[in-house]
């Protein structure tokens, strides 16, 4: 970065000023905090990442200087809510991956179930369920996604991420208006809460248990060292 295009001094003071105000106004929401996902929490949080995040660049363009700490989650995160504060209509979405990692279970599920549809019928239709993509058409068919969530065993499946969006709108949705694309008109600025189920957070958190528990093995092995060297010290004896 040229001289010209640095930041001036009163730039990063005003960056860091705002720090403290988004630092202040967070505790505020936390001391306010309305249930476990409380957007203006969330807000908040958003608020101080990018005060953060600014002041950051500033300090770093301005004197080659960063700060000593971050703040986790803000890459790829929703904005803050701006929809209506009494929603009149609420839409929700829903994504689940599955690997199929049992595909003669899937397909021997399907059959039942065509089965039983089929009865008396000569069994018509049975080629349905001799593919993948058919016995998974057959099974979410019949059942509710969230009875297959909880039996994905016995399906054949293993579950993957998934995540649950609550959206917030003045007024609902005419009848057939969006089911051709469901999720192309989504406003991340109406999302009023989302939940995050994925792998990658027990790993983090098994990743911390790993490390308490090496943490605890050394202070054991450097208390069992401290005894040892005591055990070894000369013994004062009278000669």
């Amino acid at each position: 970065m040229s001289d010209a295009a640095q930041p001036t001094a009163a730039e990063v003071r005003a960056a860091a000023e705002a720090v403290k105000t988004a630092l202040d106004r967070h505790l505020a929401a936390v001391e306010r905090r309305l249930g476990e996902d409380d957007p203006a929490v969330y807000e908040a949080f958003n608020q101080l990442a990018a005060a953060a995040e600014e002041y950051d660049e500033l300090l770093y363009d301005r004197y080659d200087e960063v700060t000593p700490f971050e703040i986790p989650g803000t890459e790829g995160a929703l904005p803050p809510y701006a929809g209506p504060e009494e929603p009149n209509a609420l839409s929700v979405l829903i994504r689940r991956d599955y690997a199929v990692v049992e595909p003669q279970r899937l397909l021997a599920q399907a059959q039942r179930v065509e089965a039983a549809d089929d009865e008396g019928r000569d069994g018509a239709g049975a080629d349905t369920s001799a593919t993948v993509h058919g016995a998974v058409g057959i099974l979410f068919g019949e059942f509710e996604p969230d009875e297959i969530a909880s039996r994905h065993k016995e399906f054949g499946l293993e579950e993957g991420d998934s995540t649950l969006w609550v959206t917030a709108s003045d007024e609902p949705a005419d009848p057939g208006e969006w089911l051709e694309t469901p999720f192309e008109a989504i406003d991340p600025q109406q999302v009023v809460c989302r939940f995050d189920v994925s792998a990658v957070f027990d790993d983090e958190i098994d990743a911390e248990v790993e490390d308490d528990d090496l943490d605890s093995a050394l202070d054991e092995d450097e208390a069992e060292a401290e005894v040892e060297e005591e055990d070894l010290e000369p013994l004062d004896v009278d000669r």
